[in-house]
């Protein structure tokens, strides 16, 4: 070989070292595909977690992985309500809590609240009052119940049974409260906020939000300077020097949960019936009546035949069978996990008390438009803008409060979090998926769920007349010159529903209902800002990334 070819050889090979080098650097986790610039660099640039697996398990839920059913009634419908059709429907896989939400678990929330927002300040007293529970359900005047006003929502003794007491707007402040506390205990495991600092110096300007801390962390968090967060990537951008320009956890970093909330009635009902082993074809052949298999309330196999199966009422004078034999173990509501899980892991999806779920009640579930992730019950909110561009922090002379159709006064937000304001015409020209903020009351147009249908009618905000599908009694809460109270009942004869856009739907039966109610597919509705002693909930997130915990292993 002439020194020539020699040359061309080496030639070649050095090229061919060099792109092979290239290719490398390209296939690097932390190399864009779309720029060939390397991501995570400490010469700054774009920052992201190239290393994220899957959604970790938030605390108290488990994972329910989604699929297509049958929702509605398909077996009995004694109450010939015709509110429950059958209609296919699809879930995306989430995550909902494995019990309800406990005493205990209530009480941490009001003592957070009554820490940081002290009721004994005038400016403070209506938030940790609006959370409290009406302890006053229990109460009957032909029974005595005084016990259980007295000792149900506090005493240890009852610490791990469901809540109660409580309205689905406090179910909902419960979860928005929720998801802050648990993403504040993530960003301190990961070195962003100071746990120490966090339990100790706790006033109302120190309250966490998530979506605050994810909007504008300089407005309201200083960050933990004192925690280096050395070896996780994408956590902290560095100038050329090497010194921290950012040290505030973003979306990016996928350490952040997704918020906790109610579920959807679709959700629920599809977590409770536990299709995990069953396709919902089972459902017309008897199979899945309940939460567990069979027809019957009591249990069918061998080693526990004869046990009841959840807590409800089992006749009239019968609230738990005869005392040592046959009976439920409960005559009110039951310690969570006193009966066995359905096979998605959730337990009392039947029986013990009935639950809230987030959507707004209407005797029709429009199928024909939607039957993905159905929810009725969207109302589209942005973050209010300040003159200067930064989004708008709620401080204590900024805090909004409600007063309730009952006459309770409740906080619409708290100090620290975003001030939310509808979406308007800029947000909605020309677009094909919606067209107002509020939704509630979409196509649900089903004439025949109204009398005199015709005559029905309400006013918009511009004082302009329109036709109202649900005509209901709307009583309304004023004050007068002295600061004083004014409840004024509506007492119009020309009311056709007791259905309107502040009612919400509840599921699953309770210690106080007969058998019928514990079928998943029945469907009942309260107003909003009301409570009862059988009534509780549990809450539900969405799940991020792929359908199935499996899939997302196999991809890493």
């Amino acid at each position: 070989m002439d020194m020539k070819n020699i040359v061309t050889v080496k030639g070649l090979l050095v090229v061919t070292i060099a792109l092979a080098a290239i290719s490398c650097k390209n296939s690097s986790s932390n190399s864009s595909k779309a720029t060939g610039w390397e991501i995570n660099s400490k010469e700054g640039g774009f920052q992201y977690n190239t290393q994220y697996k899957e959604q970790e398990t938030a605390p108290g839920l488990v994972f329910i992985e989604g699929g297509t059913y049958t929702k509605g009634q398909v077996q009995d419908d004694v109450m010939h309500d015709w509110n429950n059709t059958p209609t296919q429907q699809h879930v995306q896989s989430f995550y909902m809590d494995e019990t309800e939400v406990t005493n205990i678990m209530y009480l941490e929330y009001l003592d957070y609240l009554k820490r940081m927002f002290p009721p004994a300040e005038e400016g403070f007293r209506a938030i940790y009052n609006g959370a409290l529970p009406d302890t006053l359900v229990w109460r009957n005047r032909l029974g005595y119940n005084e016990v259980m006003t007295d000792n149900y929502l506090r005493h240890p003794a009852y610490a791990e049974y469901p809540v109660v007491g409580v309205s689905w707007i406090q179910a909902v402040e419960f979860a928005k409260w929720r998801t802050d506390r648990v993403n504040e205990h993530n960003l301190a495991e990961a070195g962003y906020l100071d746990k120490k600092a966090l339990r100790q110096d706790v006033t109302a300007s120190s309250n966490f939000s998530t979506d605050a801390y994810i909007n504008a962390p300089q407005q309201t968090f200083s960050g933990n300077e004192e925690i280096k967060k050395t070896g996780k990537k994408g956590a902290v951008r560095t100038d050329a020097d090497g010194n921290e320009t950012n040290i505030y956890a973003t979306r990016e970093t996928g350490i952040l949960s997704p918020a906790y909330r109610l579920p959807t009635e679709t959700e629920w009902e599809y977590a409770a019936l536990g299709l995990a082993e069953l396709r919902e074809y089972n459902t017309y052949r008897g199979r899945k009546k309940y939460p567990w298999d069979g027809q019957y309330t009591r249990s069918e196999k061998r080693r526990t035949l004869g046990d009841q199966m959840a807590n409800f009422k089992q006749g009239k004078g019968d609230y738990g069978g005869i005392a040592g034999w046959s009976d439920d173990n409960a005559d009110i509501t039951a310690q969570v996990k006193s009966y066995k899980p359905n096979d998605f892991g959730l337990y009392d999806m039947a029986g013990n008390v009935a639950e809230w779920v987030a959507d707004v009640y209407r005797p029709i579930v429009d199928d024909d438009f939607n039957d993905f992730n159905y929810y009725r019950g969207n109302v589209y909110t942005k973050n209010a803008i300040n003159e200067d561009g930064t989004v708008k922090i709620v401080t204590t002379d900024d805090i909004v409060y409600d007063t309730l159709s009952n006459g309770r006064i409740v906080a619409r937000n708290l100090p620290g979090d975003i001030l939310q304001v509808p979406v308007d015409e800029n947000d909605t020209y020309l677009r094909s998926n919606f067209s107002s903020s509020d939704n509630r009351d979409f196509r649900d147009g089903d004439k025949r769920s109204s009398r005199y249908y015709a005559e029905s009618f309400d006013y918009n905000e511009d004082g302009k007349e329109k036709e109202n599908m649900y005509h209901a009694p709307k009583n309304t809460i004023s004050k007068d010159s002295a600061g004083n109270i004014v409840r004024e009942y509506d007492k119009s004869n020309n009311k056709t529903s007791m259905i309107s856009d502040e009612v919400r739907v509840y599921k699953g039966g309770s210690w106080k209902d007969r058998e019928y109610w514990l079928d998943p597919a029945q469907r009942r509705y309260f107003p909003q800002d009301m409570a009862t002693d059988y009534i509780g909930f549990r809450c539900a997130m969405s799940r991020v990334g792929s359908k199935t915990k499996t899939n997302a292993k196999m991809r890493n």
